[in-house]
């Protein structure tokens, strides 16, 4: 009976020590049921270099157009660039007008040069980069053409243009024939030089593989020659762009070539400066998007 009434040392130690570790026990208890989220840290800006990446570049503007302000100053036959940009924001204020064939505006004329680049830069890309294939992966091949682009290649532009005229009849195939002769040249040979630099153990895999000729060209072939041919395509836009404006002013029509033509039959300056600088531009725009698209297929080595 005296033993169901007193409890012994060791039992009241032990109850002691229980009721002191349950605050730590519900402590962490509450503390793992409601964590708090972490923050996720954010990468500081870098500063310096988009100081470095815009200053140069409004640097340069400000001082073409601070030596054009300069030498314009006193003159009264060319135009300073407030006047420029004055007209400028004339002309693109209704860019889309029509009043007859042979007045449009100006954003009619650079999409109509745009749609000549297209047809010419798109049929040279059909012939030219399958042309590049068998001309680098055929040595008997490549020993026959090569005379032959190394005599057309450096032919000035406006020299295909009589011939366009004569075969076609008609002055927009003649330029669309023009774009597509002079910009056929970068994409074969990038390609071919694409074709001829892929290792040799490649293709001896594909040997002992077995593998069929198309399928030496869509598996093998074609992702490694991808960077050299949209080299020689990002080539090929800048000279089509810049054939065009040649070729329209000689052939007459709707297109920004034509539109410079005729802003100088006209005797006025300013249209022309304006023309440059859309010219300019938009062969820029046309440079950044390839530009783009090829470092999205260039693979740098670790």
């Amino acid at each position: 009976m005296v033993s169901a009434v007193f409890h012994s040392p060791l039992d009241a130690a032990n109850e002691a020590r229980a009721e002191a570790d349950k605050p730590k026990v519900a402590t962490a208890a509450s503390s793992t049921a409601t964590p708090k989220p972490a923050r996720p840290a954010r990468d500081p800006i870098d500063w310096r270099g988009l100081f470095l990446k815009v200053l140069p570049p409004l640097t340069g503007v400000a001082a073409l157009v601070g030596i054009w302000a300069l030498l314009t100053m006193k003159s009264t036959t060319f135009p300073t660039p407030a006047a420029t940009l004055k007209e400028a924001l004339v002309l693109f204020s209704d860019p889309f007008y029509s009043n007859g064939p042979n007045d449009q505006g100006l954003g009619w004329n650079i999409l109509f040069s745009l749609q000549r680049v297209a047809v010419g830069f798109g049929l040279a890309a059909v012939i030219g980069i399958p042309l590049g294939f068998m001309i680098g992966r055929f040595e008997f091949l490549s020993r026959m053409v090569s005379p032959l682009i190394s005599l057309l290649r450096p032919v000035s532009p406006l020299a295909w243009l009589p011939i366009g005229l004569l075969v076609f009849k008609a002055a927009n195939p003649a330029a669309i024939w023009t774009i597509f002769i002079c910009s056929i040249w970068p994409m074969i040979i990038n390609t071919a030089v694409g074709v001829q630099r892929v290792p040799a153990d490649y293709l001896n895999v594909a040997r002992v593989l077995n593998l069929s000729e198309w399928k030496v060209i869509t598996k093998i072939l074609f992702p490694a020659v991808l960077p050299y041919m949209l080299t020689g395509v990002r080539l090929s836009v800048g000279t089509a762009w810049l054939v065009i404006v040649a070729a329209e002013m000689l052939t007459g029509g709707v297109g920004i070539g034509f539109w410079v033509w005729d802003e100088w039959n006209n005797l006025n300056v300013t249209h022309i400066l304006i023309a440059i600088f859309v010219i300019g531009i938009v062969g820029l725009l046309l440079e950044w998007a390839l530009v783009s698209i090829a470092k999205r297929f260039t693979y740098d080595e670790v």
